[in-house]
C-alpha cells in the first residue's frame, strides 16, 4: 500500500491578566506577597475562574504523535484552571506510519491517564481521535466499548481516492506532500479530490459512532487559496450536506485552532460560513486546541470564544458522566 505521509504564541490569557493587576494591586511587594500567600491563592482562582468552564477534549501526548508525555498535560491544564482535558491519541490506522497508537498500548494509555486523576483538580478524560477510511479503518465502537472510552472524537485525514488502496494526505506540515497526492491520485482534478474528502466524511458521519467531528473542513489547510475557493456552489454543496449529516447524528463540531498558532491557516477550522450555518442549525460546539505540546493547551481559546460569540453562540458542551451538556461562555 502506497501513502503518501511524511515518515517522519502562547497568547496571555484574559486569567493571568487579571491575576497581574490583582496581585500589583493588593500585593506591591514580595515580603507581602509571602506573608499573604493564601489570600494570593484565593484571588489567582477567582481570577481563573472569572473566564468561565474551559475545556479541551482534543489533546495528542506521546502515545501517539504528540511531543510531551501525558504528566506534563495535566499539568499544565491543572496550572492554567482548565476544568475538563481530555486526551484523544490518534487511533490504529492500517498503514505504517509514526503517528498513531499501536493497538496493544491502548489499556497502558486509559490506565496512566487515569492515575493522574487522584492528584488532578482538571477533571480527565479518555477518547481516541479515531481515522475513517472506507474498507481500511477498525470500527469506532470497537475502541469505545473495548477499551471503556469516555468518548470519540472522528476525522479524515487520509482520503481513499474510489477503488484505490493509495491515500492521499492532506494533513502535515508540508504543503508539497498534499500537492503530490492531488497529482499522482487525482491528475490534479481539485473538485474530484475535494468531493471524494467530503463524501470519506458523509460516510463517517452515517456509519460510525462518534462524538465529535474533527476540524471539519481541513482540507482548506494546504489549498491556500491555490485550487478553489470556498466559495464556489459545488463546495458549498459539501458542505451543506456534511452539516445536515452532523445534525442528524447529533455530533458535536469542534472549533479547532491549530491551523492558526501553527500558522499553517488563516482561520479556524471550521470556516465563517459553517459557523454561521451551524448556528441556525443549532449544532452543538467545543473548542479545541488540538494541542501536541503542553503550552498549547490553551492557545487562541479567547479568540475562538470571541469568534463564536460574534455568531451569535453563547454555549459549548462539556462531557458529564455519558451525556453531554450545555454551559455558557
Amino acid at each position: 500500500m502506497q501513502c503518501f505521509v511524511r515518515k517522519n504564541l502562547t497568547g496571555e490569557s484574559m486569567a493571568d491578566s487579571i491575576c497581574k493587576v490583582i496581585e500589583t494591586i493588593f500585593f506591591p511587594t514580595k515580603s507581602n506577597l509571602n506573608k499573604q500567600a493564601d489570600e494570593r491563592q484565593y484571588f489567582r482562582n477567582f481570577a481563573k475562574n472569572f473566564d468561565g468552564m474551559k475545556c479541551n477534549y482534543h489533546t495528542h501526548c506521546t502515545y501517539c504523535d504528540g511531543k510531551e508525555p501525558i504528566e506534563a498535560f495535566v499539568k499544565q491544564a491543572n496550572e492554567i484552571g482548565l476544568n475538563h482535558l481530555g486526551f484523544s491519541s490518534h487511533a490504529p490506522v492500517p498503514n505504517e506510519n509514526d503517528f498513531a497508537i499501536e493497538e496493544n498500548r491502548i489499556p497502558e494509555y486509559v490506565k496512566e491517564v487515569h492515575s493522574f486523576q487522584e492528584n488532578s483538580n482538571t477533571q480527565l478524560f479518555v477518547g481516541l481521535e479515531c481515522d475513517f477510511i472506507p474498507g481500511m479503518t477498525q470500527k469506532f465502537d470497537h475502541y469505545r466499548n473495548e477499551y471503556q472510552l469516555d468518548y470519540i472524537i472522528g476525522g479524515v485525514h487520509l482520503v481513499r481516492p474510489a477503488n484505490d488502496e493509495r491515500l492521499w494526505f492532506i494533513d502535515g506540515s508540508k504543503r508539497e506532500i498534499y500537492d503530490a497526492g492531488l497529482d499522482i491520485l487525482f491528475n490534479n482534478n481539485i473538485q474530484k479530490a475535494v468531493t471524494t474528502f467530503w463524501e470519506q466524511s458523509f460516510q463517517m458521519l452515517e456509519e460510525e459512532h462518534l462524538d465529535i467531528i474533527a476540524h471539519l473542513d481541513k482540507i482548506k489547510m494546504h489549498n491556500q487559496h491555490r485550487f478553489f475557493t470556498e466559495e464556489e456552489k459545488w463546495y458549498i454543496d459539501l458542505v451543506d450536506h456534511a452539516l445536515s449529516l452532523i445534525k442528524k447524528n447529533d455530533v458535536i463540531v469542534e472549533i479547532n485552532t491549530r491551523g492558526l498558532y501553527k500558522k499553517r491557516c488563516d482561520a479556524f477550522y471550521p470556516s465563517d460560513y459553517i459557523l454561521a450555518q451551524a448556528k441556525k442549525m443549532h449544532l452543538p460546539f467545543i473548542i479545541s486546541s488540538d494541542a501536541h505540546k503542553s503550552e498549547e493547551l490553551n492557545l487562541y481559546y479567547n479568540e475562538a470564544v470571541q469568534k463564536l460569540k460574534s455568531f451569535g453562540i453563547d454555549q459549548l458542551v462539556h462531557l458529564d458522566g455519558n451525556h453531554w451538556k450545555e454551559y455558557d461562555i
